[in-house]
């Protein structure tokens, strides 16, 4: 059982913050998934817990153990990477094995480990293979493996699937569900930037800007509660709409955010207008953007094969959905239900 506390940590370049006063409680056995645009500082967090990279200040605590000082080896952590850093000349074997050679295990024990591991990952068929004989999905699999063998306290992912095409994204996606189901006791930290990725493997997801942790929560509710405007577009494909001045000064807000699918066209009347500027047919919906005079256009998801053409005028309104109200500082107002 191993829980992860990131107490007042800051991380500085010279005079450039690049994390500024994280506070984490990662319990047991949890997934987390850091989630953020490119630069807020996902990836030098998980390489300050890994302790590849150092802290300027505040504390990182495993099993209550403060490890600022720690050596990463001596961690209790296994990290993966995106580039998957396999030895080419290595057997799939050799390489699962190569740490616990290092440690000196014995031949009896690294068969016994790396057995396991390969019949956890799909793996034993492959073993006698080498890297390049592999697909992507088996070569990530792989390097999780080399991972497990180790019996890390807590998994540090760093956007392991990114190399990979759509459908091993998501096959390898299932696969890692799957370990977390089965590794129950052990701790897994994951950064990406895949909404799917964060809202379908994540216990909790931790949002970062510029440096510093928006919110901490499960999907479900960044998905329904977002603290600030920011989480609000960020969480959420397509992202949330953001209507602001006359568009919303008649719900009494600075700013209200409506997600696409809380939205509906209506033939006659709604509460906006606009013309249709593009059309996305994913053939269970379709994602209609429009120009409503606003900086971005709205974007209302229809059911089906709708058929919207660049240049139709179109009303819509709220449809049995949330409709977030925000006071001009982004913060919200109200999450409330509009049927």
């Amino acid at each position: 059982m191993t829980e992860l506390k990131i107490t007042n940590l800051y991380k500085r370049y010279g005079s450039v913050e690049v994390l500024r006063d994280v506070n984490l409680d990662i319990k047991s056995g949890e997934f987390v998934v850091f989630v953020g645009p490119s630069g807020c500082g996902k990836s030098t967090l998980l390489r300050t817990i890994s302790g590849l990279d150092s802290i300027s200040s505040g504390t990182i605590e495993i099993d209550g153990k403060v490890v600022n000082d720690v050596a990463p080896a001596d961690r209790g952590i296994a990290m993966v990477f995106q580039s998957y850093a396999l030895y080419p000349h290595m057997t799939v074997f050799d390489n699962m094995a190569y740490s616990l050679k290092i440690r000196r295990a014995s031949k009896a024990e690294i068969k016994e480990k790396i057995g396991k591991a390969a019949e956890m990952l799909q793996l034993t068929q492959y073993l006698n293979r080498h890297p390049e004989d592999l697909s992507g999905g088996q070569r990530q699999r792989v390097a999780i493996g080399r991972a497990i063998v180790r019996d890390p306290k807590v998994f540090l992912f760093d956007e392991p699937l990114s190399n990979l095409d759509a459908a091993l994204r998501g096959a390898t996606r299932m696969e890692l569900a799957s370990l977390n189901s089965q590794l129950e006791d052990t701790t897994m930290i994951y950064v990406t930037h895949d909404q799917v990725e964060a809202m379908t493997l994540a216990d909790r997801i931790v949002v970062l800007k510029d440096g510093e942790v928006q919110q901490v929560g499960t999907p479900k509710e960044l998905y329904e509660k977002p603290v600030n405007m920011f989480v609000a577009q960020f969480i959420g494909s397509p992202k949330m709409n953001i209507f602001k001045g006359h568009n919303a000064d008649k719900f009494d807000a600075h700013a209200i955010g409506i997600r696409p699918e809380d939205l509906a066209v209506r033939p006659e009347g709604g509460d906006w207008t606009g013309k249709v500027i593009h059309t996305e047919n994913l053939g269970s919906d379709t994602f209609v953007y429009l120009d409503i005079g606003a900086e971005e256009p709205a974007i209302v998801r229809a059911k089906g094969n709708a058929e919207y053409h660049p240049g139709d005028q179109l009303g819509f309104s709220v449809h049995d959905g949330l409709m977030h109200r925000f006071s001009q500082d982004g913060y919200p107002l109200s999450h409330e239900v509009i049927a």
